[in-house]
């Protein structure tokens, strides 16, 4: 189970007026492990077939910030970002292990400090590949040949993928590049019988061409690690956070520790007569005496300004219903019937088990990775032991 238990109302401190992302490495670390023994095997009772993870931490770790779950990271096999600037980063604080840039195009020109290496270039059209050709020999540099698949957003297409691939092969074989692989993108790895199509394409069009591949992303490895655990990286992005990337699912029922706790402090408690309308527009009437707290959130935080008609928060180990519209600093919700929770009592708006992301994300008609990665710079991160 998570270690984010609720908390209780702060009596003092500088964080008590402020809407904060609780962040937990440790967490991280846990669901790490937990796909680490699912592509080994360890519940399937079959010999581990040596698979490495590549943990996903672009949008600065999926809006969880690269720092705070950097401690959590240790097992992983590699880190994947999305530009070199990132990949830097990463440098920055200590990590030596293999990086996957998935979305810089790769100059030859460009400034790659010598510290930057080992690292890994998803490759994705003939232009990168020229400049392949046009790098000093030597660099531990790995290229991932990208095959465009079912996504179509990226990539080389089915009749360009072996000739691709040739040229590669030829600059592993001068030196350009110290190795090559074979990388796809699935379109709907959420759709077992979608998955399994995409997978025999992919395989079809590299049939007899060497070379490693990387193919499995969450929802693929979450949803039949079998296969996943026959390729030789997968790589892991929503399930690193503890998040479910499969529809109808929590990443608790799937054994995964939410890395995030979105929390905002409770202003104050209002009494609200029957009859009296609540918010910009009136929409909300009151049916009978209400008592509203206001809780010092709202879209300029990154909270949905569209919750939904049953979206909830959790006060005083309680889910309480979000009333009227959600304004930019500031939510209403009904505390009618309940023990007058103190000023500043914080309220938890995501990541504990009563009130996971995946079901605030559905009920406002989006998807967990874009409430993480849409918290905007009013959200203060803090890292919890």
């Amino acid at each position: 189970m998570s270690r984010l238990t609720e908390p209780t109302a702060p009596k003092h401190g500088p964080h008590v007026h402020a809407v904060q992302a609780l962040i937990d490495p440790k967490a991280i670390a846990a669901n790490l492990r937990h796909l680490h023994d699912l592509l080994a095997g360890t519940h399937a009772q079959r010999p581990a077939p040596g698979t490495q993870i590549w943990a996903v931490v672009k949008a600065d770790a999926y809006g969880h910030g690269l720092h705070m779950v950097y401690p959590g990271l240790r097992e992983a096999d590699g880190l994947a970002v999305f530009s070199l600037q990132e990949a830097l980063a990463c440098r920055r604080l200590g990590w030596t292990k293999p990086l996957l840039i998935m979305g810089t195009p790769f100059e030859a020109d460009g400034d790659h400090d010598p510290g930057l290496f080992p690292v890994h270039w998803i490759i994705d059209d003939w232009r990168a590949l020229r400049e392949l050709g046009r790098c000093p020999p030597g660099r531990p540099l790995y290229a991932w040949l990208r095959f465009r698949g079912q996504l179509n957003h990226g990539g080389f297409g089915p009749a360009d993928y072996r000739p691709a691939y040739r040229l590669l092969a030829e600059l592993v074989r001068t030196g350009h590049v110290r190795g090559a692989g074979h990388l796809c993108h699935y379109a709907c790895a959420e759709d077992p019988a979608r998955l399994r199509e995409e997978r025999q394409y992919f395989a079809v069009h590299r049939r007899g061409l060497p070379g490693p591949v990387c193919t499995e992303n969450s929802a693929a490895l979450l949803l039949e690690p079998e296969a996943a655990g026959h390729t030789h990286w997968a790589r892991s992005g929503i399930a690193l956070y503890g998040i479910s990337p499969l529809p109808d699912q929590s990443g608790l029922t799937l054994g995964l520790q939410p890395a995030m706790r979105l929390q905002a402090p409770l202003r104050d408690v209002l009494a609200l007569a029957a009859g009296a309308r609540l918010g910009y527009g009136g929409d909300f009437l009151a049916p009978h005496d209400m008592q509203v707290g206001l809780v010092g959130c709202g879209y300029a935080y990154g909270y949905p300004r569209q919750p939904g008609p049953d979206a909830r928060v959790l006060v005083g180990g309680q889910l309480r219903r979000i009333i009227g519209r959600v304004t930019m600093d500031t939510l209403a919700i009904d505390v009618t019937g309940q023990a007058r929770p103190p000023r500043h009592a914080p309220v938890t708006l995501w990541g504990d088990a009563r009130l996971p992301i995946e079901h605030v994300a559905h009920r406002a008609g989006m998807i967990p990775a874009q409430l993480c990665t849409g918290l905007t710079a009013r959200v203060l991160h803090r890292q919890v032991a």
